[in-house]
């Protein structure tokens, strides 16, 4: 981060609003700056824009919506903000909860009328901690598509979208405001521009080894699902400025990442009913809890390797989502008449398998709670043909991040707001408090989205202000 001397800054180009990374959040960004009156320009690293949406399954989580009331679906901000809080036992900021909680179906109304993507609600399975059909998504249930429709509606709205500029660095004056910033091409050529407002919308530093190490060291050696581009940018930059950071050690895990085929398996596999087991065939945790505190329990296996195993009517379900239909498609799903054959197939001790098969069938008929704490009760049981996929625990992305206050601007560790400054998606603290236990599942996707709306509207106004005045 260089800090400017008197009278320099100067730019051959300047735009109100500059936005670093084209995921869901720098879209939205954009398309809420431009509607807010403002020029826009969005630096993204890559040759086309990905960043971590376009891993992720493309699932918004929106309470309240219209979406959901064609269903019947009864819900509310406040029942979301409580879920949210519930699995961050209390450590997440309530008042960014109550923000993005009540800005999230606004926005998803707002893309479906203003930009036209057409969502619908998952309601044949509920993930687990919230406690209504939420989750809206595109018709194939991918990042891809989500992050493919963003651009385009953006590009549609006039955002300019510059690809192959990577960011590496911010230029600053000497009150601490952000004047510009300078940009790589892939010829190593750099270049700067001119900002009015700057919003970082370039995620976490999950793909950063030396600070997973330093803020989340049980994920140190763990398979990163992330994007490359999470390199911790953001977080260097912000602190640099004096900017407050927050819950460091949070992140998102994924207990169920088809290995080696490297595919994420819905945990629609294990809420449906499925069970996890290591190579002795034997289960080790609750599957039940949540994706994200799952993947240190399936990394403390041996070999970081577990078997999800399911069955047909469970696999019906999971082929809404098109990275299951590919994990079919690669060979990476195996199937076998009962569980010894399967245990054949997966290479773990058929007896033990067996065993541990019967016992699951047992808790079912029951409705008892096994020794892990998980419930059976109304849970369907597991009519063979058996399915299973090889699967090994992921992290996806850092939940802590930069401050930011109601408008999504980042605020200094003396709750100070940095003039121009916005901070959204993986590049802002979110709302799962310190632990992978505290993720919600869509937390990343409801922070990008949520305060990729606010910081674009703010910023935007802020701009339009700035050149009025």
């Amino acid at each position: 981060m260089t800090l400017l001397a008197a009278g320099e800054g100067a730019f051959d180009v300047a735009v109100p609003v500059v936005i670093v990374g084209a995921g869901a959040a720098g879209l939205v960004a954009g398309l809420a700056a431009r509607e807010a009156g403002a020029e826009v320009l969005v630096l993204e690293r890559d040759a086309v824009p990905r960043g971590s949406t376009a891993l992720s399954a493309g699932l918004i989580p929106a309470a309240g919506t219209s979406f959901q009331r064609l269903l019947g679906i009864e819900d509310s901000a406040d029942r979301f903000a409580a879920d949210i809080m519930a699995k961050a036992k209390g450590a997440a900021d309530p008042d960014l909860v109550a923000l993005v909680t009540h800005e999230i179906a606004p926005a998803v109304e707002w893309l479906h009328a203003r930009h036209g993507l057409t969502f619908s609600v998952i309601h044949d399975f509920r993930y687990p901690g919230h406690g209504a059909y939420r989750m809206h998504g595109l018709q194939s249930r991918s990042g891809e598509e989500l992050v493919n429709a963003l651009r385009a509606a953006a590009e549609a709205a006039g955002v300019e979208i510059l690809c192959g500029a990577r960011v590496v660095d911010l230029l600053s004056d000497e009150l601490g405001a952000v004047r510009g910033v300078q940009y790589e091409r892939p010829d190593g050529t750099r270049e700067g521009v001119g900002c009015g407002t700057l919003i970082l919308a370039c995620n976490g530093y999950g793909g950063d080894k030396a600070l997973v190490a330093r803020h989340i060291p049980e994920m140190a050696g763990a398979l990163y699902f992330g994007h490359a581009g999470n390199q911790g940018d953001a977080l260097r930059w912000g602190e640099a400025l004096g900017a407050a950071t927050r819950h460091l050690s949070g992140y998102q895990g994924h207990g169920s990442v088809a290995h080696p085929a490297g595919i994420l398996i819905t945990w629609a596999t294990l809420t449906e009913g499925g069970v996890q087991v290591n190579a002795a065939g034997e289960r080790f945790a609750n599957e039940a809890l949540g994706y994200s505190e799952h993947a240190a329990a399936v990394l403390q296996q041996a070999d970081g390797i577990a078997w999800t195993v399911f069955d047909a009517r469970i696999a019906g379900i999971a082929r809404q989502f098109v990275d299951f239909q590919n994990a079919e498609a690669s060979g990476a799903i195996v199937e076998a008449p009962d569980a010894e054959g399967l245990a054949a197939r997966m290479r773990v001790p058929p007896a033990a398998l067996a065993a541990t098969l019967r016992e699951v069938d047992c808790l079912k008929a029951e409705g008892a709670t096994d020794a892990f704490g998980r419930t059976f009760a109304g849970v369907p049981p597991l009519v063979p043909p058996l399915l299973a996929v090889r699967v090994t625990g992921a992290l996806f992305h850092t939940q802590g991040g930069l401050v930011v206050d109601r408008t999504a601007r980042v605020t200094r560790t003396d709750g100070a707001p940095i003039a121009n400054l916005f901070a959204a998606g993986g590049a802002a603290c979110g709302v799962s408090g310190p632990t992978a236990a505290g993720y919600l599942s869509g937390n990343g996707l409801l922070t990008a989205v949520a305060l990729g709306r606010v910081a674009g509207r703010e910023a935007g106004r802020l701009a339009a202000a700035t050149v009025a005045v």
